[in-house]
């Protein structure tokens, strides 16, 4: 039975363990509110100078319907549609042209994009202060820039390859312009095309107006690659919905006016490209047959007057029945014969011999042929006379419907090419809305503060992982094997009274003397007293309480000096002396100075009558630490202050020695064979527990034994995990 409740109360003490550290987590986070809420601040401050420090961007949209075919030709009749074929097209595909160089750089041009102006003069103070700046507008005309002393305008702005992506300063002189890149000086006049000749190569630039009282211009010419990523990088060309054939085009930029107009361009410049595509094989038709046409009417005038002079000659002739059969069929294949060979011409300008359509006109070819050579075997069987006859009347036949039908399809392309539309057209040309889309401040602020409460909140973790304060007593005793034999709770009232300069005197017994921080010294009165050794020595009749601390500011001097007067209200003789004979401020305590002190007494031949003084409390004497000695460490291991301590010990009950910190000095282990309880004094939340533990380490290693550690400075409420620890006592509230 006994072993299953110690296998329960395993996991059970886990478990609470574990809620302890949860908790002591949460404690840390809220004692460290402070920094965590300077970080936020910091965090939103950022946030809110970002916001201001980036331009506004504005937003421009446009739509395009993506055709499936063009409806322009298919009404003109079957065999124009046959020749130039049906055109398909998807939107994604065209989505992709929209973005290429062929699309984009005769907007470039227009606009005179590749021109960059910039103020080298605008600061990012500047940028901060005035919540947004003039950025650069382009125009076919010009490009221009306002600055705080007037306007720049370049109208024109050519370089060689060399100069391409570097920058130049224009500044405005008396007599005109001076253009330079640090290397090369190029002076002009204002509303004058200009030509320079540099290191680099030519350049060519047109200034229209420049800002006064020198007021520098950055200009720059980019590449054509620079200025069409650039555009790409604002672009966004995207099919709304699927498969619905509807592009939308968006454009961002620091300027609304600006972005809509690039916009605007680039639609127009699509929709000019997507027609003359559509038109494309129109157009090589009609360049065909306008070269095939004069060559057939010179053809069919030839074969005219060669059969007017046959008729002029013999007169006209009567023809069989049968052979003007012949000849009316023989007319017939060879009109098919020459739209066969024209449609195959036309066709083996897109495609080659092994395709399967001018494969198809070559059988047809072939079997019109055939017919031919029987007809011309028939007829051949006639007089001479009709044969030459037949011949002349078919020639001029055969000519005249074959001009005429190569005329009429012309007048039809025409016709078609006038009326194409391709298959691409405009639904929604952009517009100004005026109306920034970024930055979102609100939402730049809140992610600012965020971040700041993250970086906050994990600095805190941080500090409390790696900098382990003291605040916990029993892992304090656990880590260093000592007792914690009292807990001295803060005095609100006196850290107020330690800020204030008129402030006297700053003992408890006077200052606070209804608190919990006196009843707490009080405490440790009682406990010292009763764990006193007991001696069989008669002669040693005062009780040595060395009081010491790990690092300065733990509060050595405070516990002393109220230690002491809560002995003395036993009616005992208390005697304090300040051994910190480097750097001790006990005497601050009691409103007396330093002087003729314990370093006076073990330097100098001074009488101890003379280093002893009296203070405002009865029964308690203090000897301040005098002037600083060279040789502290080896003053306290003379015989003199052997001497010292056995003279004290027949007038004192009690001797309190403030001795400086164990990792500052040496002093407190020598002190220590003088006295009956060694007590190590740390501050509460300040105190380093790895120093703590060193120090004791030092006392042990020298055959110390440290009695007990005093934990001061306890605040107690709600961020304290171990408020607990106070100890607890009616205050006399009369």
């Amino acid at each position: 039975m006994n072993t299953d409740s110690k296998s329960l109360s395993k996991p059970i003490e886990q478990k609470d363990e574990d809620e302890i550290d949860l908790l002591a987590l949460l404690f840390a986070l809220l004692r460290g509110w402070k920094t965590i809420l300077f970080f936020a601040l910091i965090g939103l401050l950022i946030g809110v100078l970002y916001s201001r420090y980036v331009n506004p961007t504005f937003k421009s949209d446009a739509l395009i319907q993506i055709d499936d075919k063009s409806g322009g030709l298919p009404a003109l009749g079957e065999n124009i549609s046959e020749l130039l074929g049906s055109q398909d097209s998807k939107a994604q595909t065209e989505a992709e042209l929209v973005r290429s160089r062929m699309i984009l750089e005769p907007v470039v041009n227009l606009l005179n994009l590749r021109i960059s102006l910039s103020d080298p003069q605008i600061s990012y103070v500047d940028r901060i202060k005035n919540n947004r700046t003039d950025t650069q507008i382009n125009s076919p005309e010009a490009v221009t820039l306002r600055t705080a002393d007037g306007q720049a305008a370049i109208s024109q702005f050519n370089v060689s390859q060399g100069y391409l992506n570097q920058d130049f300063t224009l500044t405005r002189t008396d007599s005109g312009f001076l253009l330079s890149n640090g290397f090369d000086d190029f002076k002009g006049q204002l509303n004058q095309p200009e030509k320079f000749k540099g290191v680099d190569g030519q350049l060519q630039i047109t200034v229209t107006d420049l800002p006064s009282n020198s007021h520098p211009v950055t200009i720059t010419k980019k590449s054509l690659q620079a200025t069409t990523n650039e555009i790409n990088q604002a672009l966004s060309v995207v099919e709304k919905g699927k498969q619905t054939g509807i592009i939308e085009l968006s454009m961002t930029g620091p300027n609304q006016e600006q972005a809509s107009l690039i916009l605007k361009e680039i639609v127009l410049s699509y929709i000019g490209q997507n027609q003359s595509r559509g038109s494309e094989d129109t157009t090589k038709t009609i360049t065909f047959m306008e070269t095939q046409i004069p060559v057939l009417k010179k053809k069919l005038e030839d074969s005219e007057a060669v059969f007017n002079e046959f008729r002029k000659k013999y007169g006209t002739i009567d023809v069989a029945k049968e052979a003007e059969l012949l000849l009316t069929e023989n007319s017939q294949i060879d009109l098919q014969l020459n739209e066969l060979k024209l449609k195959k011409a036309d066709l083996t300008t897109y495609y080659t011999e092994e395709h399967p359509l001018v494969i198809q006109i070559n059988e047809q070819l072939q079997v019109l042929n055939s017919r031919k050579q029987e007809i011309d075997t028939t007829i051949g069987g006639l007089p001479e006379l009709q044969r030459e006859f037949l011949k002349l009347s078919q020639d001029t036949e055969i000519n005249r419907e074959i001009y005429l039908t190569l005329l009429k399809n012309y007048q039809q392309l025409q016709i078609a090419k006038a009326g194409q539309t391709g298959f691409a057209r405009i639904i929604d040309l952009p517009i100004s809305t005026f109306k920034a889309i970024a930055p979102k401040k609100a939402l730049i602020w809140m992610l600012g503060l965020i971040v700041g409460l993250m970086l906050g909140t994990m600095l805190v973790l941080l500090k409390n992982l790696l900098k382990n304060v003291v605040k916990d007593p029993e892992r304090l005793e656990a880590k260093t094997g000592i007792p914690v034999i009292a807990t001295i709770p803060r005095s609100p009232l006196l850290t107020r009274l330690g800020k204030s300069k008129k402030s006297q005197n700053r003992l408890l017994a006077y200052a606070d003397s209804n608190s919990l921080s006196y009843e707490a010294i009080k405490s440790l009165r009682t406990n010292l007293m009763f764990g006193m050794p007991i001696t069989s020595d008669s002669a040693q009749r005062a009780k040595v309480i060395l009081i010491t601390g790990e690092s300065p500011g733990v509060g050595k001097s405070f516990i002393s000096s109220n230690l002491s007067e809560v002995f003395a209200q036993l009616n005992k003789k208390v005697l304090i002396i300040d051994a910190d004979m480097r750097l001790g401020e006990l005497h601050k305590m009691f409103n007396m100075t330093q002087d003729n002190g314990l370093g006076d007494y073990l330097a100098h031949d001074a009488a101890i009558t003379t280093v002893v003084h009296p203070t405002i409390m009865d029964n308690v004497d203090f000897m301040p630490r005098g002037q600083h000695p060279h040789n502290p460490a080896s003053l306290l291991s003379g015989d003199k202050f052997t001497t010292m301590m056995t003279e004290l010990n027949a007038h004192y009950d009690y001797i309190i020695l403030d001795s400086p910190p164990i990792l500052a000095a040496s002093d407190a282990i020598i002190m220590s064979q003088y006295a009956d309880k060694v007590l190590m004094v740390t501050r509460y939340d300040k105190s380093i527990e790895g120093q703590v533990v060193y120090a004791i380490k030092q006392m042990h290693k020298a055959n110390v034994q440290v009695d007990g550690i005093i934990l001061n400075d306890v605040q107690q409420g709600l961020l304290s995990k171990y408020s607990y620890h106070y100890s607890y006592a009616y205050g006399n509230n009369n």
